[in-house]
């Protein structure tokens, strides 16, 4: 078991400045989409071929965050603001602590898909260029690529596989949902957090930083524990699912886990993948989007109220609201597509939300969901 407190987190004066240094691309590569359309564009960070879901985010700042955020295991990513690199990358602590920049100690995306990877950067706090950091992870990147046709091929016939190809290199499509993504995210051991008066359970779906870094300082102790631990034995106020990659249905000992915290009327907030898993489990159905929310310009209303807030996504699929189980009804909707965004129980503590309050790199308009969540608890 490790034990954190919130003043061990790293501080901005550790950083120092590395000469930046120029590169050209080089070496040609292919995206293979499974409909057969080829993009190509030229390597930077790692030189190697991968394959997963090519998926798309409307972000215009936030790399360091995105890329490490464990919910987008699986996938290629696209960013289609057009000039990415362009301030660097702050420091990765390398110790136990929780990253002060970053939503995971380590880049999560497959690989990254570009318009033009800025080959110098400019930032007080840069320690590092986004190629360089790429390649220390070993994760590839491909530039040049035009960003918009692909995401407009994306946005009218939807997500789909792909792979990046180096030269005559064979590599199979592969499709991360009928995998336990989960597994490859979730931390090995209980960590604790925190030192306030209520005891908080964190269920680790592949949850970010920042989720727990909101917790804490609403002055609660976190208590973060593998997807799969059975923690029947453990004292605790309250539960959190936290975001997380791949398929909902595919997690079945998890829904298993969450009804009994629903027949104990637990109070339990489920984020992203928590959403979807906490419906699950109460008997609600969930369905893969045409190409997912990924971005931080999403708008959602709250139900019963004329209340709209800019919101931070990412998730590939959505909860069935017509037909909610008994007892359950909408929180929020998207105003974009009118799809779920969250659902509430009508008497018992039970909430959900599909996007993400502690949004990070933004906005945080939604950041009251946890004060909301902490009402329940007390």
């Amino acid at each position: 078991m490790k034990i954190y407190l919130p003043c061990l987190l790293k501080t901005t004066n550790e950083r120092k400045k590395l000469k930046q240094k120029k590169t050209e691309p080089s070496q040609k590569a292919k995206l293979i989409l499974e409909d057969k359309n080829i993009f190509e564009g030229y390597l930077f960070g790692y030189h190697k071929s991968v394959a997963g879901e090519v998926v798309f985010n409307t972000g215009m700042v936030g790399y360091p965050e995105t890329l490490t955020d464990p919910s987008y295991k699986g996938q290629i990513l696209v960013l289609t603001y057009p000039l990415i690199g362009n301030y660097g990358v702050p420091q990765l602590n390398d110790s136990d602590d929780l990253p002060e920049n970053f939503e995971s100690n380590k880049i999560q995306v497959e690989a990254l898909v570009v318009s033009e990877n800025s080959a110098e950067f400019n930032h007080w706090s840069a320690l590092q260029s986004l190629s360089d950091w790429l390649y220390k992870f070993k994760v590839p990147g491909l530039s040049g690529v035009d960003t918009r046709k692909l995401t407009k091929l994306l946005r009218e016939r939807g997500t789909m596989l792909g792979k990046i190809q180096v030269e005559n290199e064979k590599i199979d499509f592969y499709n991360p949902d009928i995998d336990n993504l989960i597994e490859k995210v979730t931390v090995t051991q209980t960590e604790i957090y925190g030192n306030g008066k209520r005891r908080i359970i964190l269920i680790d779906c592949g949850c970010k930083k920042s989720i727990i870094s909101n917790l804490i300082e609403r002055n609660v102790q976190v208590v973060r524990v593998p997807y799969n631990y059975n923690f029947d034995n453990e004292n605790y106020d309250g539960v959190v699912i936290s975001n997380g990659p791949g398929n909902p249905v595919v997690y079945k000992e998890l829904v298993e886990q969450t009804k009994k915290l629903l027949k104990k009327q637990v109070p339990t907030l489920g984020i992203c993948m928590g959403h979807q898993i906490l419906a699950l489990a109460a008997g609600a159905k969930t369905y893969k989007l045409k190409y997912g929310h990924r971005g931080q310009n999403q708008p959602v209303r709250e139900e019963g109220s004329n209340k709209c807030y800019i919101t931070s996504q990412n998730h590939s699929f959505a909860v069935d609201s017509k037909k909610l189980p008994s007892g359950w009804t909408e929180w929020f909707k998207n105003l974009n597509d009118g799809t779920n965004e969250g659902l509430v129980h009508k008497k018992l503590p039970f909430k959900s939300v599909q996007f993400h309050p502690e949004a990070a790199p933004g906005p945080v308009d939604t950041s009251f969901i946890f004060d909301e969540f902490l009402k329940d608890v007390k």
